[in-house]
């Protein structure tokens, strides 16, 4: 399996398919480069380079016990794209993967960086606080943490056959396939990593990132979002950026890259060829 080390000796597993203007996609918690399937044989058989890898403690990287961070995951980004010395790449980053992206290219810079999208993501700040109303009570995150202690392997059942997809929805047909591809993925990574995971995207503030950012930068997000509600995330990220577009889909669920990939996809292609 093709891996690079980082500086603090952690084994990051990766993929790199085809050739062209290489994309780097970036994956939501708890999961892995695997849930990005639909979007990289699209592009692929497109002429572009695709390139995914599996964040520290996740998927078939490195379990360690620590780092479980923004500044670790954007700095084991940062590593990957020099070890494979992109230019001109497209980062595209879901849930937890856009505050990937987004503090990647805040902390190392945009000369290797053309545009990123971010898809459902986490900025600016998911949990309440004084300045931020509209976040979630800090409990909600906890609670999480709570129930990855008590049974990881039932957590990471029920998450995907309810809000992650919108498989709670009225009138909405759960795919059992897409739920036990989301359990297989979250229980090939470590708990450690998972647990602290919550903490790093709950409570990461981007808004100084998002400002720092010069390259367009497309913020897609479904209203119906039930993991990072709509109205505190997408439209406030898409203000604060420079270049930034926001592109609102109704009903659309957070796992909309795989539910809805046809429409993700096209939109995507649409904006990396403007």
């Amino acid at each position: 399996m093709p891996t690079i080390t980082t500086k603090d000796g952690v084994d990051i597993f990766y993929k790199d398919w085809g050739a062209g203007q290489p994309i780097v996609f970036s994956h939501g918690w708890p999961l892995s480069a695997d849930d990005w399937d639909a979007q990289m044989l699209f592009f692929v058989t497109r002429g572009y380079r695709v390139i995914a890898h599996d964040r520290r403690g996740h998927g078939r990287s490195a379990q360690v016990a620590d780092g479980h961070d923004m500044d670790h995951y954007a700095d084991d980004l940062a590593a990957l794209t020099a070890h494979l010395d992109l230019k001109n790449a497209i980062h595209v980053g879901h849930s937890t993967g856009g505050g990937e992206v987004v503090h990647y290219i805040a902390r190392h810079g945009e000369s290797r960086v053309a545009k990123a999208a971010i898809l459902s993501a986490v900025p600016p700040l998911m949990v309440q606080t004084a300045a931020n109303p509209g976040g979630l009570p800090k409990s909600v995150f906890d609670d999480l943490q709570k129930q990855l202690a008590a049974s990881r392997a039932q957590f990471y059942r029920d998450l995907p056959a309810g809000p992650f997809y919108g498989y709670n929805r009225p009138g909405a047909t759960p795919s059992e396939a897409v739920i036990q591809n989301w359990w297989r993925q979250g229980m090939m990574g470590g708990a450690k990593a998972h647990y602290d995971g919550i903490v790093a995207f709950s409570q990461t503030d981007f808004t100084e990132d998002l400002k720092k950012i010069n390259v367009p930068v497309l913020v897609m997000h479904g209203d119906d979002d039930q993991i990072v509600p709509y109205a505190d995330s997408a439209p406030l990220s898409a203000k604060l950026l420079k270049k930034g577009v926001l592109k609102t889909y109704k009903g659309f669920p957070h796992g909309m890259p795989t539910t809805h990939a046809e429409t993700i996809n096209a939109d995507l292609l649409a904006f990396f060829k403007e």
